[in-house]
C-alpha cells in the first residue's frame, strides 16, 4: 500500500471514529471498606497512595482512596450511611467495579454522540473545578450496573479530581511491582446478552469486534462459555464480552452471575514488561494465583515455538503462554480477590501478540474448576 492510499485510509478511519479514547482512566470499585481496601492495593500490588476524597473533604455519602502505579489508577470508594446507592450496589454484588472511566479530550461531545445513539446517561456533563484547574465528566450506562464515565483533564493539573485532596503516609511506601496500564476490562454477561452488549458498544460507542470465541474454543469437558473481544478505533481500550454456554455442569460465568447477584466487570488485565519480576513481587506479597497442571509445561516450545524466557521460572509460578500471527504473550491469572468468587485480576505481557490466550483456554478453565469444585460450586 503506497504512502497516499495509506494516509487516506488513517483518515478515513479518523472520521468513522467518532468516539475517540485515549486509554483507561481508572477504574473504580465500590467495597465495603475503604481505607483497608486501599491498603491491600497498596501493600500487595504496590499502588501508591495519591487522593482522598470524604467528609474532610466536602463529600458528605462517601469516603474514596485514589491509588496509582504507572498509568493504572484505581479508586476503592464505600457508603458512609446504609440508605446510599452505594451500599446498594454493595449489598447485592459485593466489592465490586462499579465505574469504568475512559479518558477523552472532549467528555461534552462524546456524551452527546453516545447518548444520541441510544446511550443511557448516567452523568450529564459536569464540570468540577478547583485551584488546581477543570475537569470535566459525564457517563453512560453499560451492561449491570457498570457504568463508563468519560473524563476530560486538558485544563486539570492536580493529583486526581476537584473534590480529593492529596493522599500519602509518610510511614508507609510500597515497592511498585512493574504494573503500568490497564490492558482490557472483561464482562461478564448473562444467557443470550453477549450479542446485544455487543451491539451496545458497535452502535453507541463505535467500537468493532476484533475476536470470537466459541464454546468449541473455550470449553473443557464441563463447562464453556462464548465471548466476543470489543475494541474502539485506536486500539487503547478492549472489553472483551463473556457469556454463558451449555456445559455438563456449572461454568465460571455462571457462578459469577450467581454471586455477583447479576452482570458485571468479571476481571481487569493490568499489563507488565516483566511479568517473571511482577509476579514473583506480587506472590512475595500475599496474591494468590491460579495453578496449571505442572504437564502444560512438557509441550509448551511445540505449541507456542521460542520465546525470550527462561522455562523454569514460568513453570514455578505458572505463567501461560501463547502465541498468534504477531508473537506472543504471557499470562497469568489471580484467584478472586474477595470472598464472593467474582472479581479477579490478569498479569499480562505482550511480545507483539494481539490475542488473548486462546491456547490457553483449556488449561484455565481446567484450574477454575478445580477452584470451583472446591467452593463446591462446579
Amino acid at each position: 500500500m503506497n504512502t497516499s492510499a495509506i494516509a487516506e485510509k488513517n483518515i478515513s478511519e479518523t472520521k468513522l471514529d467518532f468516539l475517540p479514547l485515549e486509554g483507561t482512566d481508572y477504574v473504580e470499585f465500590y467495597v465495603g471498606n475503604a481505607k483497608q481496601a486501599a491498603h491491600f492495593y497498596m501493600s500487595a500490588f504496590g499502588f501508591q497512595a495519591i487522593a482522598y476524597a470524604g467528609p474532610e473533604t466536602g463529600v458528605k455519602d462517601r469516603a474514596s482512596y485514589a491509588v496509582r502505579q504507572n498509568k493504572l489508577t484505581f479508586v476503592l470508594t464505600t457508603p458512609l450511611r446504609t440508605d446510599n446507592s452505594i451500599a446498594d450496589h454493595i449489598y447485592k454484588h459485593g466489592d465490586g467495579v462499579k465505574v469504568l472511566a475512559l479518558k477523552v479530550q472532549d467528555a461534552t461531545r462524546v456524551w452527546q454522540e453516545t447518548t444520541k445513539r441510544g446511550g443511557k446517561s448516567c452523568l450529564e456533563p459536569t464540570n468540577l473545578k478547583d485551584e488546581y484547574g477543570e475537569l470535566v465528566m459525564s457517563g453512560i450506562h453499560t451492561y449491570g450496573d457498570t457504568v463508563h464515565y468519560f473524563i476530560e483533564r486538558k485544563n486539570y493539573k492536580g493529583a486526581f479530581m476537584p473534590g480529593y485532596r492529596t493522599w500519602d503516609n509518610p510511614y508507609f511506601s510500597p515497592d511498585e511491582t512493574g504494573l503500568l496500564y490497564v490492558d482490557h476490562c472483561v464482562g461478564n454477561v448473562g444467557w443470550n446478552q453477549m450479542n446485544p452488549r455487543v451491539k451496545f458498544y458497535e452502535e453507541v460507542m463505535g467500537f468493532r469486534n476484533i475476536l470470537s470465541f466459541d464454546d468449541n474454543d473455550i470449553s473443557t469437558e464441563y463447562s464453556a462459555l462464548m465471548s466476543k473481544v470489543m475494541s474502539n478505533g485506536n486500539g487503547f481500550v478492549k472489553f472483551p464480552i463473556n457469556e454463558p454456554a451449555e456445559g455438563k455442569k456449572k461454568s465460571q460465568v455462571e457462578e459469577y452471575l450467581d454471586f455477583y447477584n447479576g452482570e458485571g466487570c468479571k476481571h481487569v488485565a493490568m499489563a507488565t514488561n516483566d511479568i517473571v519480576k511482577t509476579v514473583t513481587a506480587l506472590r512475595n506479597s500475599g496474591v494468590e494465583f491460579l495453578k496449571v497442571p505442572d504437564s502444560y509445561y512438557d509441550d509448551l516450545f511445540d505449541r507456542v515455538g521460542k520465546i525470550d524466557e527462561d522455562i523454569a521460572p514460568l513453570r514455578e509460578l505458572g505463567i501461560l503462554v501463547d502465541r498468534d500471527e504477531e508473537g506472543y504473550l504471557l499470562q497469568l491469572f489471580s484467584k478472586p480477590v474477595e470472598d464472593r468468587p467474582t472479581l479477579f485480576f490478569e498479569i499480562i505481557q505482550r511480545k507483539g501478540a494481539r490475542s488473548f490466550g486462546k491456547g490457553n483456554f483449556k488449561a484455565l478453565f481446567e484450574a477454575l474448576e478445580k477452584e470451583q469444585e472446591a467452593r463446591g460450586n462446579l
